[in-house]
């Protein structure tokens, strides 16, 4: 993504300073453009946590990171591996929906056991860590290039005339490491000349849609419109949705999908109205272990302040407003879960595939 003609991940190692990770701090957006520089394990704890980083690929890249820097702040000797099992509690705990977290957890785990020094551990986990992220914007790349055969597609019986996207959240650049889920055959068509333009959910309660999907296609140069999470069954209605395509936090072996609370709702509204509903998602996203995402996907709980206020700028100035009454309790569930039956397709690094177990095994037999 290209921010003031500059492009930019969204999270790298400073330059000739391998203990300090910057990261684009999305809590400011799209008032500020803030880079907020990572140095501890607690930092890493905290920006996941409080949403400083946001979206299941990046939510990933930062752990990994995260446990990087954990192992240059272990002690030597035998406190070594005590440290690293306390921060890998800590990370796991940050966000547990997003499956990503923990895959590359994992990842750095097993390339820190090869080392026998500490030396070695720190070196192993940072080359892990940097594969990780690289290969991650490659995936979303590749994403890109298969969703795009679905808008040409869409685009060729339109004659030409734009091809209208639904999105839902921020499943985009700032939500991976480069390109974006849902957003990346968006970009990618609209880079090939391809009229394109995206109906914006708002996406409340913390309106990643609004400011975030909005902020990076207004810098994109792709045409859009912001629209109340209400809206979408509307336009499904009359025939101003031509696709939806959304990202995931956590996708089953079964293809039921966890995303952004309210996902469900397109999905029946999609559904109802015949409209193709489509999930995007690296191969890091799968939690191969299991199959019924509604029973078994752990649902994240948030602050209900989230719900009960609401950010924006005010005389210049990012303030948060109190929405409700002061003594009215909320909820904020994070994420719900639709079922595979409601899914057209999965749209992967590797390709599309139906969302069901078979056709997602042909693609990532190694999962069997």
């Amino acid at each position: 993504m290209r921010i003031n003609d500059q492009h930019y991940r969204t999270i790298w190692v400073k330059e000739n300073d391998p203990g300090t990770v910057c990261i684009i701090d999305q809590r400011n957006l799209p008032h500020e453009f803030v880079i907020e520089e990572l140095k501890t394990l607690q930092d890493f704890v905290t920006a996941i946590r409080d949403m400083h980083v946001r979206g299941a690929p990046l939510i990933g890249g930062t752990a990994a990171y995260g446990l990087y820097i954990a192992a240059r702040e272990a002690p030597e000797g035998l406190g070594f591996e005590t440290y690293i099992e306390q921060a890998v509690i800590q990370l796991r705990n940050t966000r547990p929906t997003a499956v990503d977290l923990f895959n590359a957890l994992e990842r750095v785990l097993s390339a820190l056991k090869e080392g026998t020094t500490k030396s070695e551990k720190v070196a192993r986990a940072f080359q892990t860590a940097n594969e990780l992220v690289d290969e991650s914007a490659e995936h979303c790349r590749l994403i890109g290039q298969h969703g795009l055969e679905i808008i040409k597609e869409i685009a060729e019986k339109k004659g030409g005339q734009p091809v209208n996207i639904l999105t839902h959240c921020n499943a985009g650049w700032l939500a991976c490491v480069d390109y974006g889920t849902a957003t990346s055959p968006v970009y990618a068509a609209h880079d090939a000349g391809i009229a394109v333009h995206v109906w914006v959910d708002e996406t409340r309660p913390r309106n990643q849609g609004a400011r975030i999907t909005a902020f990076e296609l207004l810098n994109h140069g792709v045409p859009h419109t912001v629209i109340p999470d209400n809206t979408g069954g509307h336009l499904m209605q009359h025939g101003m949705v031509d696709l939806v395509i959304v990202g995931t936090d956590r996708t089953t072996k079964s293809g039921d999908v966890a995303n952004k609370i309210g996902t469900y709702l397109k999905a029946l509204a999609a559904h109802d109205n015949g409209v193709p509903f489509y999930v995007t998602l690296p191969s890091s996203t799968f939690d191969w272990t299991i199959r019924d995402g509604v029973k078994e996907i752990p649902i994240e709980q948030r602050n209900q302040d989230e719900v009960r206020f609401i950010q924006g700028l005010a005389d210049g100035k990012i303030t948060k407003v109190l929405l409700t009454p002061t003594e009215s309790p909320a909820v904020n569930y994070g994420f719900d879960v639709t079922p595979a039956r409601l899914v057209t397709g999965l749209i992967t690094e590797r390709g599309i595939c139906a969302a069901n177990e078979s056709a997602i095994l042909q693609l990532y037999p190694e999962a069997v």
